[in-house]
């Protein structure tokens, strides 16, 4: 049973008044663009795991599995539709231990548990049965597809070296798998060649000159069997932890023009078991060493091919399904598996969204493709990010309080373009700023129910997500960020010469 509210308890409305505020003034810097993110900026995971895939004395995953998912619910199908469209990757752990009941594979086993198996688990396998289910949900949902292959098909284990696949690649049962695909006019967006396999690996690990060599093999096979360029799939890898020297191999031996996108995996936050998992969230450190990270990458991507795209195709925050108390809570929204795990949007049990969901799809809502400057007092707590406004005109501004007594009165600069000795123009809207503010529903940010914009957001009799309107707020007043919450702002009367 779900039960309605009309507004946050009014505790949480005092205890947020009460805290201590912080004048601060952000320039932002709109004369040109900085980066360019994806359309589909935010992606979600299709994980996998079995139910019995089991962490520190929990086994979070029930039946939120790939090959276990009821594709029915309608809060699921409709959580993925508000998005319109929503970017999902299929894949994760097991993927490399996954065959495709297609062409000369005809046995068609399922997960077990086995102690010398890849995570613990023995070989699975997707039947096109499953996958003609899947496909028709993707199509039913407007899902943007990538899909993660088995890179570890037809090596073995190395028996010197322990977590070592050698060999080549085998891709005939990728072909197979691709050839019915098409046959059924199913749409893939991208090619995700395997899951973690690069420098030290998680579970398993190929050398950067094979996996160079074996990548090229990949994208010859996809332009072979999708002849048109406009419809042909993207092929990224390597879907791994960032490891300088391996990414650098990688990209050595395949060359240009080979991989489309340069994907890696975020999770600094460490083990779910650990005790200190909630002051590391709040911990501004922790959000640095992400773009410290994201920076290495990109210098790579510099170095070989400017226009190849850096893309994080993971990043759940804690590793083994996240923190048990802490990945399906609001703090975890100050850091995405779409189900499964304690660190997906949505319950992996009810579908009802946690969260960070809410948080992703403002994002996905709001948030445009370019990216803007922004300076401010260094107070490390007070996260501010610019963009323009996914529909036009004017700028989105997205703002981060980790601080837990403090809370923030926003002013707006905006900077004079060409010349940094001139003092910045300070920016006075004539148009009502629309507002989004996410707070947990007691304040307490290990609650499982946010908040926005006061007005609990709890799924409707009809499983619809909850309409999510902005609060119309008087220009001439100061932005106000409260303690502990994430607010996104649009200013449509922010001129940005980047954004016209």
């Amino acid at each position: 049973m779900y039960f309605k509210f009309t507004f946050c308890p009014i505790i949480l409305l005092l205890w947020a008044s009460l805290s201590f505020a912080q004048n601060v003034n952000v320039v932002i810097h709109g004369a040109a663009s900085i980066a360019k993110t994806d359309d589909n900026f935010v992606c979600v995971t299709l994980d996998w795991w079995h139910a019995k895939k089991c962490d520190y004395n929990q086994c979070p995953w029930g039946k939120a599995g790939i090959l276990n998912l009821d594709l029915r619910y309608g809060v699921l199908i409709n959580a993925i539709k508000a998005f319109n469209p929503l970017r999902i990757k299929v894949g994760g752990s097991l993927q490399d231990n996954v065959v495709y009941k297609v062409g000369e594979v005809s046995s068609c086993p399922n997960f077990m548990k086995r102690e010398d198996g890849l995570f613990g688990f023995s070989q699975g396998c997707l039947s096109m049965e499953r996958w003609d289910q899947l496909n028709r949900f993707f199509n039913h949902t407007g899902v943007k597809l990538t899909f993660g292959l088995n890179a570890l098909f037809g090596r073995n284990e190395s028996q010197t070296e322990k977590g070592l696949w050698i060999g080549d690649w085998q891709p005939q049962n990728t072909r197979d798998f691709m050839q019915y695909t098409i046959s059924k006019g199913y749409k893939v967006d991208s090619y995700e060649f395997g899951n973690q396999l690069s420098g030290s690996g998680m579970g398993a690990k190929v050398d950067a000159k094979q996996y160079g060599k074996d990548v090229i093999v990949l994208k010859n096979l996809v332009k072979e069997l999708y002849a048109h360029p406009e419809t042909q799939p993207k092929v990224l890898g390597p879907g791994g932890f960032y490891e300088d020297k391996w990414f650098n191999t990688f990209l050595e031996v395949s060359g240009q023009g080979i991989v489309d996108g340069l994907t890696h995996h975020i999770y600094n936050l460490g083990p779910g078991d650990d005790p200190n998992m909630m002051n590391k969230i709040l911990d501004p450190s922790y959000l640095n060493q992400v773009s410290q990270t994201y920076k290495g990458v990109s210098d790579v991507v510099n170095k070989f091919r400017p226009q190849l795209g850096a893309w994080v195709s993971e990043s759940g925050g804690a590793l083994n399904g996240g923190s048990k108390d802490v990945s399906r809570t609001f703090a975890d929204g100050f850091w995405q598996a779409l189900i499964g795990g304690n660190y997906g949007l949505l319950n992996a049990t009810t579908f009802v969204p946690n969260p960070d969901y809410y948080g992703a799809l403002l994002w996905h809502r709001l948030i445009g493709s370019t990216v803007l400057a922004v300076t401010k007092e260094s107070d490390p707590n007070l996260r501010v990010y610019a963009h323009c406004a996914k529909k036009k005109p004017g700028v989105s501004l997205i703002f981060i309080n980790l601080s837990k007594d403090r809370s923030f009165n926003i002013t707006l600069s905006n900077a004079k373009p060409g010349d940094a000795g001139k003092p910045n123009y300070e920016f006075v809207g004539k148009q009502n700023r629309e507002e989004y503010h996410l707070r947990a529903l007691t304040g307490d940010i290990k609650d499982d129910i946010v908040c926005l914009n006061d007005v609990p957001m709890v799924q409707t009799d009809s499983e619809d997500i909850p309409a999510m309107d902005p609060k119309l707020v008087d220009a001439s007043t100061p932005i106000s960020i409260a303690a502990q919450s994430i607010a996104y702002v649009t200013i449509r009367d922010f001129e940005a010469p980047a954004c016209v």
